[in-house]
């Protein structure tokens, strides 16, 4: 009974996370270039049990089998799929077309990638992001602000979809990116959020379902452990 409000503990907990994933995707469906991400879970290996019920007397071990003790988060990936174009005619917003990322240099010297190509103009004059960091071009430099086709220093990725998410539409992956040579942008243009709302729905419904299924369970469970310390203690 106690190994079974262990395994509960770790399928509500979960179960938050895929919530906290699904909200985090919805209040991001009309952010520029932000890419929603999925959660993936896993069963627990079996682990073999057993008890010391066995023999004439009761106390030979007896195997009684396998048993899983729930899921577990597996690990996360990106949904790459390009959202719309939005023409916005304004001088600093670019859309990448291609399947790459703007390349962006952090506060920390690191290097991050985005497809939010909303970008403002620094005291300097080159093109930053919303955040103040630096957009770099081919060249691996600022960009200035008034190049007419600016040539942008565009990243891609083999395996996007594991990029590791910083938030706020940043990545950064453990892969070597390519960048990419003559890659073209649409100046004027935004990349909108690929998140599909209705799907999103759909997933904090069935987390809530299953919220309600392992909720039912557990207070079983509490039930069948007050009766066996209340009653069968007193016996």
């Amino acid at each position: 009974m106690i190994r079974s409000m262990d395994t509960f503990t770790k399928n509500f907990q979960l179960l938050q996370k895929r919530q906290e994933n699904t909200s985090s995707n919805l209040a991001n469906s009309q952010t520029t270039g932000y890419k929603s991400q999925r959660l993936f879970q896993k069963t627990l290996d079996e682990v073999a049990l057993h008890n010391y019920q066995a023999g004439p007397e009761v106390n030979r071990r007896n195997e009684i089998g396998n048993f899983t003790f729930g899921n577990e988060l597996a690990g996360t990936s990106l949904n790459t799929q390009r959202g719309a174009l939005e023409e916005t005619n304004r001088a600093t917003d670019f859309a990448a077309t291609a399947d790459s990322y703007f390349t962006v240099r952090l506060p920390d010297g690191q290097n991050a990638y985005t497809r939010n190509g909303h970008f403002g103009v620094n005291a300097q004059n080159q093109l930053v992001t919303q955040e103040g960091y630096l957009v770099l071009g081919a060249n691996n430099q600022g960009i200035d602000a008034t190049q007419n086709n600016p040539m942008f220093q565009l990243t891609s990725f083999e395996q996007a979809q594991d990029m590791n998410n910083l938030g706020n539409g940043y990545y950064t992956s453990d892969a070597a990116g390519t960048v990419v040579a003559n890659a073209s942008v649409r100046k004027g243009y935004l990349e909108t959020s690929n998140v599909i709302v209705a799907d999103e729905m759909v997933d904090l419904i069935q987390t809530a379902r299953e919220f309600e299924a392992n909720q039912k369970a557990l207070s079983t469970i509490n039930q069948t452990l007050q009766k066996a310390t209340n009653e069968i203690g007193r016996a």
